[in-house]
């Protein structure tokens, strides 16, 4: 089968509107109907808009319609509130306008078409009516079945209106009871996914000083298919319980709470949300990522550290790099001085020549005010360790004595202290030896600060008792 040829309907728009006067179809592309926009986001991407309009409503049961509507609104979340009116019934008309479902209303009625000879510029017109339009497009011209072909001539179809059940933006249509007539303010509210919002952050850190510098970006996304104009925004940090299928997946490695905070921030809540208002009201385009600043710290104190885990009592294969980890606090004195959203750090460090160059980045959760943080980087390229079992020796049935020695390197020119940690120390552990004291942080995990000299090597020799 031959196909229909899509250039067929790129000068719809144009041709629509030559096509359209005053006097008989109204523009069906004007000015947003929104009234005063209010946006609550959440980062699980469902938003609740609040929009005020003014509306001149008869006495009695009259139809009311709402265009610039999200197009993915949920319908069932929908109220309206207002001095003496009620809903009745209402419908959501998401059939949009669009060349593809333009020809497919069309079908039945008689359209023009018009073809341009490529070597005169003549135009010729006919008259045809749609018989199809599903998978190309049938006609019948005068006695003649024809199917428009993508055979690179030049040919437009021009329309006399645009179809009654055909929306040029979404549209929310209601039947309202009104007690009076007059011109009332109607508060519309509902649920949308589709708006959504991220925290990202930007951070150079400064060995030389060991300070950061940290930067927090607020990203706005809109995919609901309409804009929302000169909002009044308000951003909640959480996800609440909702009935929908959005989920999160991250490749990214996460960045470690090392020790929660007990700080209480200034801003303000929402039960278990914290909230973060925009300053000033702003417009949010439909298909359109919108960045606004939240967060600006200078000179945090900040030091660079490596870290490498064992995660259980045995052998590792081979030496492994140890994780290249930037530790910084997010508490008022001395720290980032706030609570984090959700979102992502990324890490700059500068060069010799003063250049910053992006190092590694992580996905961090919301993180209380007071919190110690530790962000890993990425892996170290002269800093290696290996777990080794030295002796494993049973002492009775529930009873076992492991002897554990972990060697580390370390291949740059200057000497380094590495966090080595055992996890996996379940049941009663006891660590009866160490070379090296360390720090019981959990009941499953050992920690020691184990220098290691500049081109060199050193080992941690630990011996534990584990009973079931």
């Amino acid at each position: 089968m031959k196909r229909f040829m899509l250039a067929t309907l790129a000068m719809l728009p144009a041709a629509l509107h030559a096509q359209t006067t005053p006097a008989n179809t109204a523009n069906p592309v004007g000015p947003s109907a929104q009234g005063d926009v209010a946006l609550t986001i959440y980062q699980n991407g469902q938003s609740l808009v609040q929009d005020v309009r003014r509306l001149d409503l008869a006495a009695g049961r009259t139809r009311q319609d709402f265009p610039d509507v999200s197009a993915q609104i949920r319908p069932e979340t929908v109220t309206l509130s207002g001095p003496g009116i009620g809903i009745v019934e209402q419908n959501f008309d998401f059939d949009l306008l669009s060349p593809d479902k333009l020809m497919e209303k069309a079908v039945g009625s008689v359209v023009t078409i018009v073809r341009t000879n490529p070597a005169t510029g003549a135009e010729t017109r006919e008259q045809a009516r749609v018989l199809a339009a599903n998978g190309g497009i049938v006609l019948q011209i005068g006695s003649r079945i024809e199917v428009l072909r993508d055979d690179g001539l030049p040919v437009r179809v021009i329309f006399d209106k645009v179809p009654e059940n055909l929306r040029a933006r979404p549209t929310l249509s209601v039947t309202l009871q009104t007690a009076a007539a007059g011109r009332v303010p109607a508060t519309l509210t509902y649920l949308t996914p589709g708006l959504g919002w991220t925290s990202d952050y930007v951070m150079l850190f400064d060995a030389a000083k060991g300070a950061i510098d940290v930067q927090g970006w607020v990203t706005l996304t809109n995919a609901t298919g309409t804009t929302y104009r000169d909002a009044d925004i308000l951003l909640v940090a959480g996800n609440p319980n909702a009935n929908n299928n959005n989920g999160y997946f991250s490749r990214l490695s996460r960045a470690s709470l090392t020790e929660a905070g007990t700080e209480t921030g200034t801003r303000e809540r929402l039960g278990d949300y914290i909230l973060y208002p925009l300053p000033a009201r702003t417009t949010v385009a439909n298909a359109q990522q919108k960045q606004v600043s939240f967060l600006d710290v200078k000179g945090a104190p900040a030091r660079n550290s490596y870290e490498w885990v064992n995660g259980w009592l045995g052998t590792t294969s081979e030496p492994r790099s140890a994780s290249s980890v930037l530790k910084f606090s997010t508490a008022k004195s001395g720290g980032l001085g706030d609570q984090l959203p959700a979102g992502t750090i990324r890490v700059y460090l500068r060069d010799a020549r003063g250049d910053p160059q992006f190092i590694g980045e992580s996905r961090i959760e919301g993180t209380p005010m007071g919190s110690q943080m530790s962000i890993r980087t990425g892996d170290a390229f002269d800093v290696k360790a290996m777990a080794v079992v030295v002796e494993r020796k049973r002492l009775s049935p529930s009873r076992w004595r492991t002897t554990m020695r972990y060697d580390l390197s370390n291949a740059r020119a200057e000497p380094v202290t590495v966090d080595l940690a055992q996890d996996g120390l379940y049941g009663d552990v006891r660590v009866i030896e160490q070379s090296l004291t360390g720090n019981r942080v959990s009941a499953d995990r050992m920690e020691w600060q184990v220098p290691v000299p500049a081109n060199g090597k050193t080992s941690l020799n630990v011996v534990f008792d584990t009973r079931y």
